[in-house]
């Protein structure tokens, strides 16, 4: 509402009563009217003038109220980016992290459906459907895409939205990569090396 209309609101309050007031007539005016003969016929008596209606306190009430508002809506979406796991010579914080390929021999171990998302530190591709994760806390983790994906896709790291957990599942969060591939993981499983 504009200040104009809570400032002239008062004044509209006021016109209804000063419209029904009549002004006095002039002595001088009234010396000079004569009286005028009687109608032959009776005429109607003049209609009584309408009640001055009053705006309702509801109606004064609306003008004061404040205009409503457009609604905003707030969102956040955050995306989280895993890169490939970095080249050997470059020193950075993932020093401690295995070099070159994963050799030796392994052996899968269930860690159950989720894995923090802040805690993968690297990703590098293994078998055509395969993804390698290397975690903050030195663990390598077995990603297995889905059948109609392929892990080569996935060679430059991929996206993955922020869940209100913070943590990657399988069969629920989606991985895309910058090619625009988007595949769900179906199985991970933590590899620990087995001593020969």
């Amino acid at each position: 509402m504009s200040i104009a209309a809570v400032l002239l609101a008062p004044l509209y309050l006021l016109v209804p009563a000063a419209g029904s007031v009549e002004p006095a007539p002039d002595m001088a005016e009234t010396a000079s009217i004569e009286p005028q003969a009687p109608p032959e016929r009776l005429a109607r008596p003049p209609a009584r003038p309408e009640p001055v209606r009053w705006p309702s306190f509801e109606t004064i009430a609306q003008a004061f109220r404040a205009e409503p508002a457009n609604q905003v809506r707030i969102e956040q979406h955050t995306i989280i980016r895993i890169a490939p796991r970095p080249a050997p010579p470059q020193a950075t914080l993932l020093m401690d992290l295995p070099r070159g390929e994963i050799g030796g021999r392994f052996a899968e171990r269930s860690i159950g459906r989720c894995l923090p998302a802040a805690g993968i530190a690297g990703v590098q591709i293994d078998r055509s459907d395969r993804l390698i994760l290397f975690m903050r806390d030195r663990r390598i983790i077995s990603a297995q895409l889905e059948r109609a994906c392929r892990a080569r896709d996935f060679y430059s790291g991929f996206y993955v939205d922020r869940s209100s957990d913070g943590r990657i599942c399988i069969d629920r969060d989606t991985l895309q990569s910058r090619s625009g591939t988007n595949c769900k993981l179906t199985r991970i499983r933590q590899l620990i090396e087995i001593d020969e």
